[in-house]
């Protein structure tokens, strides 16, 4: 028998918007994102489903979506992990474990982006940021970049010091996604906890940080702080 909310899902699919994500997601051979499956979904319709279901769609079948070929379907299963966070306590631990144990399905920066700060982050509030550690020194693409984003939730209580650390573990991370992700952190940092702190650590930093990471960092910077960071001349 087929799911109510697989149905709703299934038929607000658009193929000629999922031909677009599936570029935009970079799908193709070889791409961070190959192989992965588009059914053309936009995010304000998984929300509206999201309020419809809830407190009808149970956490075991919350699981069963996050394991989806579907990128759209796992995306609506995080969305609705989320919402359940918030609004039961009893079940917060189960959720970051089981998030913490299935980041295999939590595999694009969108999932990630989306989550990290609202269950990993807002989880360890409070506790050891230790599991954040482990998984920035990960060698899953995905687990480093939810070490990184899920320390928004700390930013935006105006918290850098997890940001800042974990901005140093992956200072020299290969992968762009995760230059872009360190350098949106940072620039969080200077916006929320106070620029001195973002730029203390840019100026230990800014010469040996990949050129993305450093550019990200100081978009919001005046052009001249720009030019000096830039040019290593801070």
């Amino acid at each position: 028998m087929t799911d109510p909310w697989d149905i709703d899902l299934n038929g607000a699919a658009d193929p000629e918007q999922a031909r677009s994500l599936r570029r935009f997601f970079k799908t193709g051979p070889g791409e961070y994102g190959e192989g992965d499956i588009f059914l053309g979904i936009r995010v304000p319709v998984l929300r509206t489903l999201v309020k419809k279901y809830r407190g009808v769609i149970t956490l075991p079948d919350i699981k069963k979506l996050l394991a989806s070929p579907c990128h759209e379907k796992r995306l609506f299963s995080l969305l609705l992990m989320i919402d359940t966070f918030r609004a039961q306590q009893a079940l917060r631990r189960e959720i970051f474990g089981f998030y913490l144990a299935n980041t295999r399905h939590i595999n694009n920066w969108d999932l990630v982006d989306l989550s990290a700060p609202h269950i990993a982050g807002a989880f360890l509030q409070g506790k050891s940021r230790r599991p954040l550690y482990r998984l920035a020194r990960s060698q899953n693409l995905w687990e480093r970049r939810i070490a990184m984003v899920a320390t928004l939730h700390y930013i935006r209580q105006g918290e850098a010091d997890t940001a800042l650390s974990i901005a140093g573990i992956l200072l020299h991370d290969e992968h762009d996604l995760i230059h872009k992700a360190v350098g949106w952190m940072l620039r969080e940092v200077g916006k929320r906890c106070g620029v001195e702190a973002e730029e203390a650590f840019l100026r230990r930093h800014c010469t040996a940080m990949p050129r993305t990471m450093l550019r990200y960092a100081i978009e919001r910077f005046p052009e001249h702080r720009r030019r000096a960071f830039l040019s290593g001349t801070p």
